[in-house]
């Protein structure tokens, strides 16, 4: 615990607190959570932000670990805080003549918007409600906030059905003949008061409380119980967020933008986050809390339209937007409330924001001089620019839109219709694309927004919750598409006279807001249509934008990377997404052509040497020709290509039909190939007769495949080019096996070069994916060049588990029960898989110093993995083409976080 203490008023001098936390390797958004820090250093320089204080993280951690109860002490100083907060104020918590009112929110160090709890206008009874309307005069204003604080609490803190208590207002809408909330009296406001206590007790089992420390302190635990609720452990999880984090509580005094045309509240970015245009984006509603802008109750205005009624208090807010920007030297997204014509700022955080936004506010940034290059690279998520190669709806054949949105998530999806998050996290799970359609999402559809290809929402903003989570997803959203009649009972909607039902396909535009009928055509994004040829650079601003972020990212990163490609397809699309080589080729996919499959089939079943020899002999052509487009894609560059390693029972049929093919071109009977298919067959193949185990007993596979390797290099060599093949030997455990088939590939590779006149620069080296081979990594680094780690099997042989079967089994079980707090396949495990591959770079170092180690496995296209490779000292990361960007940016942040020693450049 810092400090001695748990609970931190915004008034405290924030500079002292960061100097005590470094000396613990700490942050001020570790202790106090994003918003908690943000609001003191908002407090601390000058910008008006309604006092409070906030109740540390570590007090979450303690009190889920103590089965929901507070750490001894942390109640007193939460209201020793209290205190010192009446004072600052010159307010009374509970006090009928001078109230004071508060809010109650969540706060972790990472955002997650509307993933926990918040309750508003805490403080409030019978007696603080007729004290409050003598003060304001306002008994309109006083019930409207004593329902919604009523409901609030009920939901948040006890879990009572909140659509009860909606249907309470409901009916006196109904009864005093009037749409809108606004519109209902204040004598109809204190009917609903009192029917919402009814419904309280009834709902909950006892009477609403109406002791203010009572309310305090049960809303203090629910926000942190909160943490744990199924929406924000689902938003973990999508986000690779850790579950032992926790969050802070923040305690601030009320400020009422539902207090008449004078008051109001809003939510504004600093930049647009769909486009990146400098400019102030946001949404605002007169007469309101903030929870009707961000749930998209009420479809609130432009921020502009605050400009016209209220134009000193909007020119504050921009001169405080930018003094926020120059201060946290990003965008930032904020909420703001308006009390009697007075600005308060309620909270600030970095903006979400798309990947083509990112790009350009960082890019733009720098030419301001607002950022550095390392800060610009650090402002981009390296997941989101997927976003960016993501397809588009080709404009030429993109039918009539039935209806229009607002264009809340640039992107094009289409999808099957589904009307609860529930369906859509089924049907996805079935392997359906689809889209949400809601009237407004809520942070308990976080599942099945994740889950779906697009979301459409009948109401709200561009700020909010669908709008958001859809922009911090990637995922295309449009909103607030007012003529879609939506109709939950009949599970359909309706735009005019066409009808929607669910399964029924559609498709957004997530750049324009059009909703279309059917599944439409996409084209390819114009980053990909630039390096394809297909547009000029000059068309695409943004590709020059992302082609400048990659190269700040190059210029920044000491970390390699390359790509897995087994195609000179993918090679030449990896190359121009920016890999520096290919990392891993597996030639058992060359295989598998028709003509090919059989001619080794033929040599899995010969049984003399004689035969497999003509077999082979037929296979060396279309593997030279394989090796030779590939090693030509990436002229000059690295290509690294692993020797065989399924089993070769995979490549034999279980298909009697099949299998009797094989009979006829051998002179088989069928009995014997079924007899050699049986004799193949594997109990646990993962473990068994594969890799280099087939080279040392069936060496002339991999002597054919050597041969076809430096055959194509010569020859590409003799044309001119540069090709350098790197043979990787997969499986290897023991320094025999290594020893073994390194010599049988150097003693091919000299016979090629021999016999064509050309020499070739070549290395051997070796997969590492046993626990074994990282504990003798050292013998093995005497006969290998190289390492390479295959992580995915590494993480299988380590924890003694196939990752196909507990995907579909206990994985799941072992996520919910925090066992893991995802799949090991997905973020490298580095407390263990981890451990074994620093043993195996610092033991490979010691026994050969130029040892190049990479790792291809699917974790090299993960930023959190990437980072521990940075970390544990790797020359490069492997993976998909695709992935290429991401890798590049994610090792780049990697440097600017843990600067290391010059780059660990692969060898050229």
């Amino acid at each position: 615990m810092a400090l001695d203490k748990h609970v931190f008023l915004f008034t405290e001098d924030a500079d002292s607190i960061i100097a005590e936390l470094e000396a613990e390797g700490r942050g001020l958004k570790d202790l106090l959570g994003g918003k908690g820090s943000n609001l003191m250093l908002m407090t601390n320089s000058g910008i008006p932000v309604p006092p409070g204080f906030t109740i540390d993280t570590d007090t979450c951690i303690e009190f889920l670990a103590n089965q929901n109860q507070l750490p001894a002490g942390v109640e007193d100083e939460i209201y020793e805080a209290m205190a010192a907060l009446e004072e600052q104020v010159d307010k009374k918590f509970g006090d009928a003549e001078n109230p004071l009112l508060v809010s109650v929110r969540s706060g972790a160090k990472f955002s997650m918007p509307g993933m926990m709890d918040t309750v508003l206008n805490l403080g409030m009874n019978d007696e603080v409600a007729e004290g409050m309307v003598a003060l304001t005069g306002d008994e309109r204003f006083v019930y409207d906030a004593y329902r919604r604080f009523i409901m609030m609490f009920a939901d948040v803190v006890k879990g009572a059905d909140r659509e009860m208590f909606e249907e309470a207002l409901a009916e006196v809408k109904q009864d005093e003949g009037v749409r809108e909330d606004t519109e209902v009296s204040a004598e109809g406001l204190r009917k609903v008061v009192e029917m919402e206590k009814e419904i309280y007790e009834e709902a909950v089992g006892e009477p609403f409380p109406t002791e203010p420390r009572e309310q305090l302190m049960q809303a203090v635990d629910a926000v942190f119980s909160s943490w744990d609720n199924d929406r924000a452990i689902a938003y973990r999880e999508i986000h690779g967020i850790s579950h032992s984090l926790g969050t802070a509580v923040n305690v601030q005094m009320m400020v009422f933008g539902n207090l008449g045309d004078d008051s109001g509240t809003g939510v504004a970015f600093t930049r647009n986050p769909a486009t990146g245009e400098k400019e102030i984006y946001g949404e605002f509603l007169f007469n309101a809390q903030g929870e009707d802008v961000v749930a998209g109750i009420r479809t609130p205005l432009p921020i502009s339209e605050l400009d016209g009624r209220m134009p000193e208090i909007y020119q504050q807010f921009v001169d405080i937007c930018e003094r926020l920007e120059q201060f946290y030297h990003n965008m930032q997204d904020v909420e703001f409330t308006i009390e009697r014509g007075k600005l308060w700022m309620l909270q600030t955080r970095d903006g979400k924001r798309t990947a083509q936004a990112a790009i350009k506010v960082a890019s733009e940034m720098f030419d301001e001089g607002l950022v550095t290059r390392e800060e610009a690279v650090m402002m981009v998520e390296p997941s989101q620019l997927d976003q960016l190669l993501h397809p588009q709806f080709d404009p030429e054949t993109k039918p009539e839109a039935i209806t229009k949105g607002v264009d809340a998530s640039p992107g094009a999806a289409s999808g099957q219709v589904v009307f609860s998050s529930e369906e859509a996290d089924e049907w996805a799970k079935d392997g359906k694309k689809v889209i949400l359609v809601r009237h407004e999402t809520s942070p308990e559809d976080i599942r099945g927004m994740a889950a779906s290809q697009g979301i459409l929402t009948t109401t709200g903003g561009k700020t909010s919750h669908a709008a958001i989570v859809g922009r911090q997803m990637g995922t295309p959203c449009v909103v607030g598409a007012g003529e879609v009649e939506l109709d939950y009972a009949k599970r359909q909607f309706r735009v005019g006279d066409t009808v929607v039902r669910e399964g029924d396909w559609v498709s957004i535009d997530g750049s324009t807001g059009e909703v279309m009928l059917g599944e439409v055509e996409t084209m390819p994004s114009d980053i990909i249509q630039v390096l394809t040829g297909v547009k000029d650079e000059s068309e695409s601003p943004m590709f020059r934008m992302f082609s400048n972020l990659m190269a700040w990212a190059d210029e920044i990163r000491s970390l390699g990377v390359l790509t897995n490609a087994d195609t000179p397809e993918d090679a030449e699309t990896a190359r121009k997404l920016g890999a520096e080589g290919i990392g891993l080729t597996r030639t058992e996919h060359m295989f598998f052509g028709e003509d090919r499959l059989l001619n080794f089939q033929k040599m899995i079943v010969a049984d003399d040497e004689e035969s497999q020899r003509a077999a082979l002999e037929q296979l060396l052509p279309y593997q030279r020709e394989d090796f030779e487009g590939i090693l030509r894609a990436m002229d000059g560059l690295p290509v690294i290509i692993r020797l065989l390693d399924p089993p070769l029972h995979e490549f034999l049929p279980n298909d009697p039909e099949d299998q009797q093919v094989i009979a006829d071109e051998t002179g088989k009977t069928l009995a014997e190939i079924q007899d050699m298919v049986a004799r193949l067959h594997e109990m646990n193949p993962m473990l068994g007769h594969r890799g280099c185990r087939l080279g040392i007993t069936d060496p002339l596979i991999s002597e054919m495949q050597a041969r076809a390797i430096f055959e194509a290099a010569c020859a590409l060599k003799a044309e001119g080019l540069d090709p350098k093949p790197e043979v990787m030997i997969p499986l290897v455990g023991t320094e025999g096996e290594i020893s073994i088939l390194g010599e049988l590939v150097v003693r091919v590779a000299e016979e090629v070069m021999e016999e064509q006149g050309v020499e070739v620069d070549y290395m051997v080296g070796t997969m590492i994916e046993l626990p074994r081979a990282c504990l003798v990594a050292d013998d093995i680094a005497r006969h290998a060049e190289f390492f390479s780690f295959g992580t995915n099997d590494l993480t299988q042989t380590t924890f003694g588990f196939s990752r196909d079967d507990i995907e579909g089994k206990f994985l799941p079980a072992y996520i919910d029960s925090r066992i893991f707090e995802g799949s090991p396949f997905a973020v490298l495990d580095e407390d263990g898989v981890g451990e074994l591959v620093a043993m195996g770079v610092e033991r490979g170092r010691a026994a050969r110093e130029d040892l190049e180690i990479g790792i291809c496995g699917e974790h090299g296209g993960d930023p959190r993995s990437i980072d521990f490779c940075h970390r544990v000292g790797l020359n490069y990361v492997s993976c998909a083409p695709l992935r290429v960007p991401i890798a590049r940016l994610a090792a780049a942040q990697s440097q600017v976080n843990n600067p290391r020693e010059g780059a660990q450049a692969v060898a050229q």
